[in-house]
């Protein structure tokens, strides 16, 4: 192969490019403008797509053969007519009428009468409203084998006015009552028949008075109650209650703290003296106030109750300027054990009792006309219990208790005194003072109620107790057992009947007689045993209509002529019948 052409060729090239590089070296080299007309805009072409349908270039294609068809109709003959839906009508009971009024009188043996009546009406679609009752029941008899008249009668008047509005709610209203009660109760075989001849042995009671609410809902002041009582007899004793009785609600974050304060004060005067005191030349005046803040904390949970809290009390004896402070625990609570099958609840609490003349005569009518009025320092009730409902118609409660009271006040016969000559006849045995005693109390109480319909309920329950006292004596007339038992049932829509029936254990008390002398020759006191009894009671009714009805009642149905206090026996078998008539007034 000839390669000198190449050679040649090559060094041609080199020298050529030599002689080019040298010239640019001598040439500077300039600048130029390079204007853009048009930005740069890149676009994606379209990808070559694949027909949906593509050609088909089979030499053999299948052609859809047409199809013709008709609808061949026949005539079908029916019966068939359907009827409009209709709801099945559905029996229903009439309303029952409420009628604003009622009025019951009935008459029995020991010329037994009773009146009750009844009236409320409703304006202002039911925000106010204005209430009248009015009750007497009194009996004319004489018990067997009792020399002194035994007469009693008790009437109530009563008017209330009420007022609700969207955020607080307000009422007040006036009462008065009158009740007559004869001490009857003298111990046989003691006292000569002149004596018993010149005895005046009637008491009456008056009282009088007023009292007023108001409630609110958007403010922490919830409720305030105010009270005003004038009460009397016919042997010039005369006592004032006055209470107020504020309560407040402040909300916290999870709780809420409650404030309850009181004013409390109760005075009154007695014309007569003790009747252990041989004179009569001497009065009893009392004057007791007291002022109270309860504050105590809420907490709720799904399944519990707790309230903590406390009972701050300042009582004042105004009469013998004397004063103390009292502080008791006001704690209580309560779990759920098996929602509604068992709920066990759990408190301490305690506070100043303010007694009254009043209270007395409510208690015991017998009572005479020369008491010591003092508070009762109840230091603290305990208790524990456990309350549910067992069957939806069948609810129990259990509990156990624990109290400890200072002057806890207690009935006792007054002593025979015939060196007395008072206007009334309540010193000869056959009226009650009060002995106050320190008594510390345990007590068991079950009841169970079965309400098995609205036209059926049962219930029954019972309480022992075990009473310890400072001064060793007795309790005085409290029973350590009590039971008791009630019964109601709608026979259809006509008949009903009910019946009660109570039982009160053995209870004690003390006979004595005033002496002139330091030492008597005999013991001047004996111990009285109080037998226990059973006191049962029944009715039976007949509804004519909505608003008239027939009934008769029965009391005392075992005819025990038992003694409910000592000396005083009660009433044998009575028997009250009578109509109840429902209106509009």
């Amino acid at each position: 192969m000839n390669m000198r052409p190449i050679n040649l060729f090559i060094l041609s090239v080199l020298f050529l490019c030599g002689n080019t590089l040298m010239a640019q070296e001598e040439q500077p080299i300039g600048t130029e403008t390079v204007t853009v007309v048009k930005p740069y805009s890149p676009t994606v072409s379209d990808a070559f797509k694949i027909k949906p349908e593509p050609a088909l270039t089979d030499s053999i294609i299948l052609q859809k053969k047409p199809i013709q068809y008709t609808i061949f109709s026949v005539p079908v003959a029916s019966t068939f007519s359907p009827s409009k839906g209709r709801a099945a009508q559905v029996e229903k009971e009439s309303p029952e009428s409420l009628y604003n009024s009622y009025l019951t009188a009935a008459v029995g043996n020991f010329n037994n009468a009773l009146v009750d009546f009844y009236t409320s009406h409703e304006m202002d679609q039911g925000d106010q409203r204005f209430d009248v009752s009015l009750n007497h029941f009194s009996s004319r008899g004489d018990i067997e084998d009792t020399p002194l008249d035994t007469d009693f009668y008790n009437s109530n008047l009563g008017l209330n006015y009420t007022q609700k509005a969207s955020s607080l709610s307000w009422g007040a209203g006036i009462e008065g009552s009158h009740r007559l009660y004869n001490w009857y109760g003298i111990p046989g075989g003691i006292l000569s028949e002149a004596t018993v001849q010149a005895m005046d042995e009637q008491q009456h009671y008056y009282h009088a008075g007023a009292h007023a609410h108001l409630e609110t809902e958007s403010s922490f002041f919830k409720r305030g109650d105010i009270l005003y009582r004038r009460f009397w007899d016919a042997v010039d004793s005369g006592e004032n209650r006055a209470v107020f009785k504020p309560q407040f609600q402040i909300p916290l974050e999870n709780e809420s703290l409650f404030i309850k304060a009181k004013v409390d004060y109760v005075g009154g005067s007695f014309a007569n003296a003790d009747v252990n005191n041989p004179e009569n030349n001497t009065g009893i005046d009392y004057g007791l106030l007291q002022l109270g803040i309860n504050p105590s904390l809420e907490m709720k949970g799904e399944d519990y109750t707790l309230n903590l809290g406390a009972n701050f009390v300042y009582g004042q004896d105004l009469e013998n300027n004397d004063s103390n402070f009292y502080i008791y625990p006001s704690v209580k609570a309560s779990y759920r054990l098996l929602e509604e099958s068992a709920i066990v609840y759990v408190g301490v609490e305690g506070e100043l009792e303010q007694n009254s003349y009043y209270g007395y005569t409510r208690e015991n009518p017998y009572v005479s006309p020369t008491l010591q009025v003092v508070p009762t320092d109840r230091q603290y009730d305990a208790y524990l219990g456990l309350k549910g409902q067992l069957l939806p118609n069948l609810s129990y409660n259990f509990k156990g208790s624990y109290t400890a009271e200072n002057r806890k006040p207690l009935y006792l016969l007054n002593a025979i005194n015939e060196f007395r000559d008072d206007e009334k006849a309540y010193h000869y045995g056959n009226s009650f003072e009060l002995f106050y005693d320190d008594v510390k109390t345990l007590g068991l109480f079950g009841e169970l109620n079965v309400d098995v319909n609205r036209n059926f309920s049962l219930g029954i329950n019972a309480a022992i107790y075990d009473y310890n006292t400072e001064t060793g004596n007795p309790a005085w007339n409290l029973p350590n057992t009590e039971a008791s038992l009630f019964l109601d049932y709608q026979i259809g829509e006509q008949w009903y009947v009910g019946g009660t029936l109570f039982y009160v254990g053995e209870r004690e008390d003390l006979a004595t007689e005033v002496v002139t002398t330091t030492f008597p020759s005999e013991p001047n006191a004996a111990l009285v045993t109080l037998d226990s009894y059973f006191d049962a009671n029944a009715h039976v009714g007949y509804r004519f209509s909505e608003q008239f009805s027939v009934f008769v009642r029965g009391s005392n149905l075992a005819d025990n002529q038992y003694q409910r206090w000592a000396n005083f026996r009660v009433q044998s078998l009575q028997v009250l019948g009578g109509l109840t008539y429902k209106f509009d007034l």
